[in-house]
Formats: C-alpha cells, sequence, structure tokens
C-alpha cells in the first residue's frame, strides 16, 4: 500500500468515528443507474427556504465556520507540537490542505502524519473539528466526486470506481481493492490525472478519494 493509499484509509478511518460527518446526509437523494451506467442523484428535495430563513441559515453557517476553523487551528496546533512543526495550516475555510499534508507525508516516509500523529496524538482534536464542520450538500458533495471519477478515468485511470450514495452519506470512489491496491497512485500517470483533475473535487473533498 503507498503512503498515499495509507493516508486516504487512515483520514477515512478517523472521519468514520465521528457522529456528524463531512458527507453525512444534508439533503437526500438516491443513487439510480444512468443510460451510461453511472450513477446519478435524483428527485434532490428543494431548500424552500424563506428569505428571512435563508439569512438565519447563513448567519449560522458563519458562526459554524468560525468555531470549524477554530477547532482545526487546535488540531494543527497539536500536530505542531506532538508530530512536526511543519504541518500546514487549515485553508480559510477551515478543511485541512490535504495536498500539502501528503506532500508532508512523503518527505518524511511515515504516516503519522495522515493518522493525526503516531498512536492518534491528535485524534481527540481531529475528531473534534470534524463534528463541527457546517453541514454539506450531500447531493453536490456526491455530484463533484462522480465528476472527479469520470476525469479520473478520461485522464487514463480506467479502475478508477463512481462513489456510491449509500443510507444518505457518499461512499468515495477510487480504487475498487483498497486493501489490496489496484491503482498504483504513485504513478506518473496518475499524478497527471490528480493533477488535471483535483479542481473538480469540491472543498473539503480533497483527498476521500
Amino acid at each position: 500500500m503507498t503512503q498515499k493509499t495509507r493516508s486516504r484509509a487512515a483520514r477515512l478511518a478517523l472521519l468514520a468515528a465521528v457522529p456528524a460527518l463531512a458527507l453525512t446526509t444534508a439533503c437526500g437523494g438516491a443513487a439510480e443507474s444512468s443510460d451510461d451506467g453511472v450513477a446519478s442523484v435524483s428527485d434532490a428535495p428543494s431548500t424552500g427556504r424563506t428569505k428571512d430563513a435563508g439569512d438565519a441559515s447563513r448567519s449560522g453557517a458563519a458562526q459554524g465556520k468560525s468555531a470549524f476553523y477554530d477547532a482545526q487551528m487546535k488540531f494543527v496546533q497539536c500536530m505542531r507540537k506532538k508530530v512536526t512543526k511543519d504541518y500546514p495550516d487549515p485553508k480559510l475555510s477551515g478543511h485541512l490542505d490535504w495536498t500539502k499534508i501528503n506532500e508532508l507525508q512523503e518527505q518524511r516516509g511515515s504516516d503519522d502524519v495522515a493518522k493525526a500523529g503516531r498512536g492518534g496524538a491528535c485524534k481527540n482534536e481531529m475528531q473534534k473539528a470534524m463534528s463541527l464542520e457546517p453541514p454539506r450538500d450531500t447531493q453536490k458533495d456526491y455530484e463533484s466526486m462522480l465528476a472527479h471519477a469520470k476525469c479520473m478515468r478520461a485522464h487514463g485511470v480506467s479502475k478508477f470506481t463512481n462513489p456510491r450514495l449509500q443510507d444518505g452519506n457518499v461512499i468515495p470512489g477510487g480504487d475498487p481493492n483498497p486493501a489490496s491496491p489496484e491503482i498504483a497512485q504513485d504513478s506518473p500517470a496518475y499524478k497527471q490525472a490528480e493533477q488535471a483533475c483535483k479542481d473538480k473535487l469540491l472543498d473539503g473533498l480533497d483527498g476521500m478519494q
């Protein structure tokens, strides 16, 4: 298993322990097969917000975003103290910068960076931060991951699988067999496809598939 594969597996394992995940449904939807065999979302409910409700929601989202960022900074400070002083700042959105984290992990030759420290030294801080992440739109997250999967295949990574919707959650796509990888994520071809398709993923989804 490559360093990058371990990084993603570690991140997903940590997220799985958090009751309110980034990918937990915010507006439902069911997966169905389209004519080309690619899953799609249908019958997503409308938001139905009034202007006042929308203003209140934006105000609450702004407060939640600030709390999320502050919690992520506490996690980052923990990682700098217990793992490496070079651990990168979160993005302004509060989401971790997994591109920089993966680069740092490769430089160190250790997956402690992705696993929130040796023995999960900063796991509690990471889970606290993720529990404060503002609600996401499941349909948009799914469509973002689907576009990314299609892009990866179009750029030569033919085995890259689509995400799935299951029980109101988005299950990331990627390697069809993560336990025994079939996709060489360290290959030049994969890295070129990853670079070409990175903008398909919404903020906060990088590193998820």
